[in-house]
């Protein structure tokens, strides 16, 4: 398990809400969902992306890229957005299919074609990790190959079948993977640390070991037996190349899939989190979590149930 895998691994798609609209100029769409990551796809023509505290992006065909809170698209600078928003016919899991969306057409009848992938929440602290690594757009560099997952994609969306948000939610997670590998791997990039690291040899192997048992006894010392290397090689290699000392990148893993048992599980005793993240009691547990994340466990779930229930009702 290496530690892209099990950051991507908290931030699955499940029930992803895809749209797709044929578009002529005139147009302005607004999209004011709550989802982190928007992934944005023109099969035909151009338009422009706008997000929030962000310059514009010009979109091209077959271009995709990640938008990061609210954006709009328009055809041009000058025409206002105007807000879309999920209604009767918005394309939730519930409602029974995806093709559909409130004033939105045929997706192959247009001057321009848009696919829009809204990205849920499934792991919040997963997805926080993985957020703060990327700017509000991800623009990967552009290949001249054809991407056979937007003919897939095109295809899946053109009809209403069994099993289709599966379909839709394994292809949303196929791009994203390609997109971030790639931004993270173009030239004059700034990836996160801990990216560049798991090339190393050393620190790679040692990466992998944490992520695949983060709940095991480890200590810089059985780190660098299994390494090969001596306590004092691999604790400033990994310094040099993550930017921080071993156990101090496996405390805040640890603390990161704690958040998300604590969120995610409101009935699992906060003991059993311990455990299930290397630690023999929850005391300990308690002050490494509140030395990491500035609160104690118990006032993380409550804070997390009290907007959940806020966001519940609102809707």
């Amino acid at each position: 398990m290496d530690a892209f895998s099990d950051l991507i691994r908290g931030v699955r798609a499940h029930g992803s809400l895809f749209g797709c609209t044929a578009l002529s100029a005139p147009w302005s769409l607004r999209f004011v969902d709550s989802a982190p990551l928007t992934l944005c796809t023109l099969l035909s023509g151009e338009g422009w992306v706008v997000p929030e505290d962000h310059p514009p992006e010009l979109l091209r065909a077959r271009e995709t890229i990640l938008v990061r809170g609210p954006f709009s698209f328009v055809d041009s600078l000058d025409t206002p957005a105007v807000p879309v928003q999920c209604g009767e016919f918005c394309a939730t899991p519930d409602q029974g299919g995806t093709q559909h969306h409130l004033g939105w057409n045929d997706p192959f009848h247009g001057e321009t074609n848009l696919i829009v992938g809204a990205y849920p929440v499934r792991s919040r602290s997963r997805m926080s990790a993985l957020l703060d690594a990327l700017p509000v757009v991800v623009r990967p560099p552009s290949s001249a190959e054809e991407d056979p997952v937007l003919h897939h994609l095109a295809a899946e969306l053109a009809v209403d079948a069994p099993g289709q948000q599966v379909v839709l939610d394994r292809l949303l997670d196929w791009m994203l993977v390609c997109i971030l590998r790639d931004w993270f791997d173009r030239p004059g990039g700034s990836p996160p640390r801990w990216w560049a690291a798991q090339r190393d040899p050393v620190v790679g192997a040692c990466l992998r070991l944490l992520h695949a048992d983060p709940a095991a006894p480890w200590t810089v010392v059985t780190l660098a037996a299994r390494a090969g290397v001596s306590r004092s090689t691999l604790a400033k290699r990994f310094a040099d190349l993550v930017g921080e000392p071993p156990m101090t990148y496996l405390t805040r893993w640890r603390m990161t899939l704690a958040a998300d048992l604590l969120t995610e599980q409101p009935s699992m005793p906060i003991a059993e989190v311990a455990r299930a993240v290397g630690y023999s009691d929850a005391f300990g547990f308690s002050s490494a979590f509140k030395r990491v994340r500035g609160v104690n466990p118990t006032e993380h779930r409550r804070a997390f149930l009290a907007e959940d229930g806020v966001l519940a009702s609102s809707r």
